[in-house]
Formats: C-alpha cells, structure tokens, sequence
C-alpha cells in the first residue's frame, strides 16, 4: 500500500479511483465496512481503492482542548487500513488553511481535480468543509455536479450501540477491554518504544519493560493479561497500568511482564494487546504481599490468554 502525504502530488491518471473519506481513528468496524466496500468497487472496476485522511486528528487543530487521546497510532492505522485492502492512503496534513475550505471548493481542488474521483463511501454521520458545513445531501450534489457516485454506510450497531470512536474510548476508559475489542473487530493495542523505568519490577523478581503511550488512549487503571508484538513474534504477558501506589509512584506508567522474555528492549518499538482485565490498581502493605499478588495475576493471566484465539 502506498501513502501520500501531498494530495496534490497524486500520479495522474489514477485507475478509476475509488475514495473513503473520513479520520477513522481506531479503524473500528465501521470504518472497516467502508473501507471493505471501496476495496470491492475498485477490484469490480479495475480500480484503485483510497482512503483519505487526515493527520493530526481535525479537533487538535481546531479545538486542542478538547481533542480525545487517539485510538491509534499512525503507523498502526495505516497498518489496519491496509488490512482492508485499500490501495493507497492519502494522509492531508490538517491546518487552518485546509480547514477553511468551502466543501465545494475542498470538493473540487481535491477530490475532483487532484484523485480524479469517480465514487466516494463514506459513513452515514460524514460531514466535512469550514465549519463542517458540507453535508451527505451537499457531498451527493457535488457528485452530481463533477461527475461522481457517492455511497453511504450505515451505522453499524451492537448489542444496541452504535459503533463509534467515542464509545470505544469509553469502553477503554471504564477498562471494558473485551467489550472494546467486538467493536473493534481486534483486541486494543498500544504501540511505543520502551523507555527506562523505575526498575521496581526487576528489582522484585518480575522484570518489566515500560511502554512511552503518551499520544495514544489509555485504558484504566489495573492489570491486564496481554499479548506483545515484538518484530516478528508474539509472546504472552501480563500488564500493569497505574501509579504504583504500593511504592508512592505519582507519575501513570505503563508496564508489561513478558513471560519467558529476558532480552533487552530498551528504545525498541513494541506492542501491547489487551486480552482481558484481571484486576484494578491495588495499594499492598508489603512488597512481599504484592509479589504474592503478582503471582496470582500471572495464573489468571496464563488462563485467559491459554482461551484466547486470535
């Protein structure tokens, strides 16, 4: 899969491009069905099959104050976009000047002009344009003026809740990791380097790497059976989110126990499944009370990862 940061430096022609527009932080369900979809209207067509994006994530720009900590890293989300089968990912980099477009005149200059588009999918809340001013309705009329189709997915629902990048970031929030993972269609993961930490782990018996999350959602605090991605492999583990409050820690750290694992990772790039939570952060009057604890976490997170099937 190929990426574009510029979407004005597009080769041209593309073959019969087929185009998803949206942010898709998370790459939840839905954003996989309308990624599935362009995947399947390109190869009916001979087409190409794109997403366009964006990055930073929109509210960071204009709104930083409230702008949500991300599902997903870039390279993670443009990982599992290419999982769907898409061709090439325009990633636009987001500013006031491209957020002060008109939706015609962002119609025209990028999709129009740039892709040469000849169908749009896009999820049935898709709004876009200054001030998000350009409507589904407006996108539909703009196809009809350049000489393009356009698709819309409708929401995806389960269990009665819309499938959204919000409600996942609550689900994380309220450490509801299995329940995050159905609407995710995978379990979630942190990606980071690992970065030096206050070695409690190692000095207890259970050496830990700890993770650098800072630009991503983290879920609650607690400890967690695990699955890490280290290059090519994929070892079991079990994970502590938190601040350590058995030794007065004040800073939230994000620590891992790989089992069987003794290399040394430092700076290395890792990442962090979460299969399923065990507990929440607990304060032990001992340190021999939690070692007898850790112990504990570790059968249980041996089972739960023993039922896991990825």
């Amino acid at each position: 899969m190929k990426i574009n940061r510029d979407p004005l430096s597009l080769p041209r022609p593309l073959a019969y491009p087929v185009v998803a527009l949206g942010n898709f932080d998370g790459v939840h369900i839905g954003h996989q069905m309308i990624f599935r979809r362009v995947a399947e209207i390109a190869r009916a067509k001979n087409g190409t099959g794109l997403a366009f994006t964006f990055q930073p994530h929109p509210l960071k720009v204009l709104n930083p104050d409230t702008a949500p900590p991300l599902l997903t890293s870039f390279r993670k989300k443009i990982e599992l976009i290419g999982q769907c089968g898409i061709d090439r990912v325009i990633c636009a980099r987001f500013n006031r000047r491209l957020a002060d477009h008109q939706p015609r005149d962002f119609t025209r200059k990028y999709l129009a002009e740039a892709v040469g588009v000849r169908e749009v999918v896009v999820g049935f809340d898709y709004a876009f344009g200054r001030g998000r001013e350009g409507t589904i309705q407006y996108l539909k009329k703009m196809g009809t003026e350049f000489d393009f189709q356009v698709h819309v997915i409708d929401q995806v629902k389960i269990d009665g809740h819309g499938v959204s990048s919000s409600y996942v970031r609550d689900l994380l929030e309220a450490g509801e990791v299995e329940k995050a993972a159905v609407f995710l269609g995978r379990p979630y993961s942190l990606q980071g380097p690992v970065v030096h930490g206050h070695k409690t782990g190692r000095g207890i018996g259970f050496p830990t790497a700890n993770l650098d999350t800072s630009r991503v959602q983290i879920p609650a605090t607690g400890v967690y059976a695990v699955q890490v991605r280290y290059r090519t492999q994929t070892f079991d583990g079990v994970a502590n989110i938190g601040f350590n409050p058995t030794f007065d820690r004040d800073r939230l750290s994000v620590e891992v126990h790989i089992f069987g694992f003794e290399e040394q990772i430092y700076g290395r790039h890792v990442e962090l499944a979460f299969i399923g939570r065990i507990r929440g952060e607990q304060r032990f009057n001992s340190a021999e009370l939690l070692v007898e604890q850790i112990r504990c976490d570790i059968e249980t997170a041996r089972s739960i990862l023993s039922g896991f099937k990825a």
